[in-house]
């Protein structure tokens, strides 16, 4: 039995190898995928015998054998990359396109008639006809002679001229109290594609009499008292209008004054002003400057004494606006008759609210006067010749409040200091007889209070008025001879109906200190100047006017020892073509 399963155990151990080979060839299988590479193996080429040997046959060569050696590959697709568009418009086509029209005829028949066409009924046209010239004429008491006209129909397209001729004449109820004030005024424009050409001429003529004396003391013929101050004036400048950047205005100014006793000459004075200002806007908000100033003037009198009154003045500045705010800065080296100076020109403006009107001003100001004789016969007309010139320097620093109230009211208030060097003072000629005023100067520091209010209600009503406070203080004198102290003004201006206006004013003068004879100060009465007039449309090229000064007939002195007019009434008519 022993020997039986022996013999079986060796038959089934060849089948036990054969299994073991293949499994193992199905292993090897797997393991390899995917590619498969094959080489061949090429048969090996027979080397050469010798002929003396024979080949070997064909049958006896090695066979082509496939080797298969598989891999795995995974498959990857490249992104493709994104195309950019640029957005553009189609095309223009700019075929035209044929169009026809075809409108059948229309015959319309009507079964009634149309009405003819009428204007309706317009209202009355509140429009009236601007007239360029007029002339005023009138006449009252205290020998009052009034004519006061003007031209300015000499016009074209590109032209347009100005006259004015004047007159005024008084007298009153004392010895040698007369006056009479004549003028003429002409200007002319001229406009071309760059340029805006200006010029004027102007001739004064007026006559006073020094009747500032005691006549009680003196007696003194007209001739002897009476003053002819004559003067001429020419000015010639222009200004730029083609570039907004760039602004200049050239200016020239060549008078003449003098003053005259009707028994011989007096006194003659020539002045020559010239300015060249320029500007550049570098944008909306910064804007520089630059200008040269000068003048040249001569003063003659009857006693051959020659003087000079001359300066020359750079002015740089810079003004910044935007918003709210709005500056100026400029400081102008000025070479004066006797000094140098140096003359700040410094403005602030604030708007305080962005939605309010309340402006707030500071700033600190320096001018230089000449006081010419021309200056300061226009100050007091009884002035003498004097031997002596000097230029005033004043200086101002300032801060103030402007707003409005509602629609109709404007209310404004300021505080003033001021430094003045050389400032011309009028006082009597105490050594002789008192009628004419000598010129001193003096160094005076001041300080004013302003204030203004004014209620305006279109072209129907507008009142208001100003008043000033101002204390001095001179280094050599005891006042500062007849400068007030006090000045109030307002007017009035009423139009009740289209046709008809009403007008008046108040002046107001105090605080007036002068010299008398036996050299004490004297404090002037105060001067109460109150008036009214009106004037009324009768047709509308022709009116009527009237007019009453001083009513309440004050008798103040504005200068000392020369008393005004008192009441004065005049009227007369306008007429307008």
């Amino acid at each position: 039995m022993k020997l039986k399963i022996t013999y079986i155990l060796l038959l089934l151990l060849p089948l036990t190898f054969t299994a073991d080979a293949q499994r193992k060839k199905n292993v090897a299988k797997k393991t390899a995928k995917a590619v498969t590479k094959k080489k061949e193996v090429k048969k090996p080429v027979a080397k050469k015998v010798s002929q003396n040997k024979v080949q070997a046959k064909d049958s006896a060569d090695l066979k082509a054998a496939t080797i298969e050696i598989i891999q795995s590959y995974r498959p990857e697709v490249k992104q493709a990359v994104k195309p950019e568009t640029t957005p553009d418009l189609p095309p223009i086509d700019t075929a035209i396109l044929p169009m026809s029209y075809d409108v059948p005829a229309q015959n319309l028949q009507y079964t009634y008639s149309a009405l003819p066409l009428r204007p309706l009924a317009l209202g009355k046209d509140s429009a009236r006809k601007q007239f360029a010239n007029y002339v005023r004429l009138a006449g009252g008491n205290l020998g009052t002679l009034l004519l006061d006209a003007g031209f300015g129909g000499l016009k074209g397209r590109n032209y347009y001229t100005v006259f004015n001729v004047r007159h005024l004449s008084q007298d009153g109820s004392l010895l040698y109290q007369k006056s009479a004030l004549t003028g003429l005024d002409a200007d002319g424009y001229y406009k071309t594609d760059k340029m805006l050409w200006h010029g004027g001429v102007g001739v004064l003529y007026n006559r006073f009499n020094l009747f500032g004396y005691d006549n009680n003391l003196y007696n003194y013929t007209e001739d002897q008292v009476g003053l002819r101050h004559t003067g001429f004036n020419l000015t010639i400048d222009a200004k730029n209008t083609d570039n907004e950047k760039w602004a200049y205005h050239p200016y020239v100014n060549v008078r003449t004054y003098s003053m005259n006793r009707i028994t011989g000459f007096d006194c003659n004075e020539y002045n020559v002003t010239a300015k060249l200002p320029f500007t550049y806007t570098i944008d909306t908000s910064l804007q520089i400057g630059l200008a040269v100033n000068g003048a040249l003037s001569n003063y003659t009198t009857n006693t051959t004494i020659q003087q000079s009154n001359n300066y020359v003045q750079v002015a740089p500045s810079v003004q910044y606006r935007k918003g709210a705010l709005e500056g100026k800065l400029g400081l102008y080296p000025t070479f004066g008759l006797q000094n140098t100076y140096l003359l700040p020109d410094v403005q602030l403006n604030v708007r305080l609210a962005k939605a309010s009107q309340l402006l707030f001003s500071a700033g600190w100001n320096g001018q230089l006067r000449q006081n010419t004789f021309e200056q300061l016969a226009t100050d007091n007309p009884y002035l003498s010749i004097f031997k002596g010139l000097a230029q005033t320097h004043s200086d101002e620093v300032y801060a103030g409040l402007q707003t409005n109230i509602g629609k109709h009211i404007t209310v404004g208030g300021r505080a003033s200091w001021w430094q003045y060097g050389n400032m011309p003072l009028f006082i009597n000629d105490t050594a002789t007889d008192n009628k004419e005023f000598l010129v001193v100067y003096d160094k005076v520091n001041a300080v004013s209070l302003q204030g203004s209010l004014r209620y305006t209600v279109g072209q129907t009503v507008s009142v208001g008025g100003s008043i000033t406070y101002t204390t001095y203080d001179a280094d050599v004198n005891r006042h500062a001879w007849h400068l007030p102290s006090l000045r109030l003004q307002a007017d009035l201006s009423v139009r009740p109906m289209q046709d008809l206006v009403i007008t008046g004013y108040l002046t107001v003068l105090d605080g007036m200190y002068a010299v008398d004879k036996g050299n004490r100060s004297v404090k002037l009465p105060s001067a109460f100047d109150l008036g009214a007039g009106a004037e009324y449309q009768i047709i509308p090229r022709l009116s009527a006017f009237a007019q009453v000064n001083n009513i309440f007939n004050n008798q103040y002195e504005r200068w000392y020892g020369y008393r005004a007019y008192g009441v004065n009434i005049f009227g007369g008519v306008r007429l307008k073509f």
